[in-house]
C-alpha cells in the first residue's frame, strides 16, 4: 500500500508503481520473476486512468498475462479471480494485481471526478436532467426504499457509521480517526436524504498491490484463496422487479462453497461501503446475520470491536479510505497477517472479502484462509 493521500500530488501511475515495489519487495520478488500483470482504474474517462501502458512504465516486460480489468467496485475481486484462473491452468506463474486512483486535483474536489460518471441518453439521461449527478442521490434513493422494504429505523446508518469509526481509531491508515459518536453523526450535514456527510466514502489519492503465485516458497506468512464467487443482476430498473437491491447472496454461496465452509466459518467480514446503507444491504443479502435483523445486528455492537462478525475492521471506506475494492482486501490481507496492531480481530484466519459495483449491479465474494 502507497500512504492514502487526503491532497493533490503523484499521479495513478506513479501511485502504482510505488504500490508495485512495495508488493515485489514484501514478497522478496523482483519483476522479472512476474509473468503476470492485471490492472484496475476507477471508472470514467480520465486522462490519468491506469491501463495495460502501466507495464512498460513500471518496468515490466515479457509477460504472459496481462489486462486491464473493470467491474466498478467488484474489480478487484475480478482481478484474483483471473490471476487464480490464469495460475491454476499454467497461464501464468506469479500474477500482479493493482490498483491506483488518485481523483482529488487541484482546483476541484473529489466529487467532481465521480459526478460525471454514467451516461447522458436513456433512463441515465433522465436521471442526469433531474439532478442525480453522481452516486450520492441514487445511493439515497437506494437507502429511502431499503429502509421502507426492511422496515429498518434510518438509526441503522448511523450504527454502521459510528462503528466504522471505532475500527479506524485503531488504523494508523485511516484517513477519519477522529472519536465520532451518535451526536457527532447527528451533527454532520444532510447530503441527500438520509444521507449525511459521514454516511458517505472518503476519495484518497493511493495505490494498493498484490501479488498472487502458485509457489509455496514465496513470502513468510502465505494466504490462500480458498473460494470466489459472482453474481451480476442486471437490473433494468423498470416495473416488474426491484430496482435497487435483491441479488448477491449467490457469490457469497458460490465462494464458501468452493472453500468448503460455511458462514459460521468467518471471522472476519470486509465489505465493499461506499455508503453506510451498502454496508446493511449486504450484510442481510449475503445473509450474515443469522436470526438477527441487520439494523439491530449492527446496534449491538456484533460488527464492532469484540463482535461476533467484526465488518470492515480498518473503518472501511467511511473513516478508512476509499480505494474501490482493494480497501476490502487489503484489510483482510492484514487481519490474516495479525498486522492489525490496535485492531487486530483475535485468532482471525478466515476472511470473507465482498465487492460491489454501480448501484448494486455487480456483486463479488472472496474467501481467503491464513495458511499455518
Amino acid at each position: 500500500m502507497t500512504a492514502m493521500s487526503l491532497r493533490p500530488g503523484a499521479t495513478p501511475l506513479e501511485l502504482a508503481a510505488e504500490a508495485t515495489g512495495i508488493a515485489l519487495a514484501d514478497a522478496g520478488l523482483g519483476r522479472a520473476d512476474i509473468d503476470g500483470l492485471l490492472v484496475g482504474s476507477s471508472q470514467g474517462v480520465r486522462p490519468d486512468r491506469l491501463g495495460v501502458g502501466f507495464a512498460a512504465r513500471g518496468g515490466f516486460s515479457d509477460l504472459r498475462l496481462l489486462e486491464h480489468v473493470e467491474i466498478k467496485g467488484a474489480t478487484t475481486i475480478a482481478m484474483i479471480q483471473r490471476a487464480r484462473h490464469a495460475i491454476t491452468t499454467g497461464e501464468a506463474t506469479t500474477v500482479v494485481c493493482v490498483f491506483a486512483d488518485a481523483p482529488l486535483v487541484a482546483g476541484r474536489g473529489a466529487g467532481s471526478s465521480y459526478a460525471h460518471s454514467g451516461g447522458n441518453v436513456g433512463v441515465r439521461g433522465l436521471e442526469r436532467a433531474s439532478g442525480l449527478l453522481g452516486s450520492v442521490p441514487t445511493y439515497a434513493l437506494l437507502a429511502q426504499r431499503w429502509l421502507h422494504v426492511t422496515e429498518t429505523d434510518a438509526d441503522a446508518l448511523r450504527a454502521v457509521a459510528v462503528t466504522a469509526r471505532a475500527w479506524a481509531r485503531g488504523n494508523p491508515d485511516a484517513v477519519n480517526r477522529e472519536p465520532l459518536d451518535d451526536a457527532g453523526y447527528n451533527a454532520s450535514p444532510m447530503i441527500a436524504e438520509p444521507l449525511r456527510l459521514l454516511d458517505c466514502a472518503r476519495p484518497v489519492n493511493g495505490a494498493v498491490a498484490v501479488v498472487l503465485t502458485g509457489s509455496a516458497s514465496i513470502g513468510d506468512t502465505r494466504l490462500r484463496v480458498l473460494g470466489t464467487g459472482r453474481e451480476h443482476p442486471v437490473r433494468r430498473r423498470r416495473a416488474g422487479a426491484e430496482s435497487w437491491f435483491g441479488g448477491g447472496a449467490r457469490a457469497v454461496d458460490d465462494a464458501l462453497e468452493q472453500a468448503g465452509m460455511t458462514r459460521s466459518d468467518l471471522d472476519v467480514a470486509e465489505l465493499y461501503d461506499p455508503f453506510s446503507i451498502v454496508t446493511l444491504v449486504l450484510l442481510e443479502e449475503y445473509r450474515l446475520t443469522g436470526d438477527v435483523p441487520v439494523g439491530a445486528f449492527v446496534g449491538e455492537g456484533h460488527t464492532g470491536p469484540g463482535g461476533t462478525l467484526p465488518t470492515n475492521t480498518g473503518g472501511g471506506q467511511l473513516s478508512g479510505f476509499y480505494l474501490q475494492g482493494m480497501t476490502p482486501l487489503a484489510e483482510a490481507v492484514i487481519q490474516l497477517r495479525g498486522a492489525g496492531r490496535d485492531r487486530q480481530v483475535p485468532n482471525a484466519t478466515v476472511a470473507l472479502v465482498g465487492g460491489i459495483g454501480g448501484r448494486l449491479d455487480h456483486h463479488a465474494a472472496l474467501v481467503l484462509e491464513r495458511v499455518a
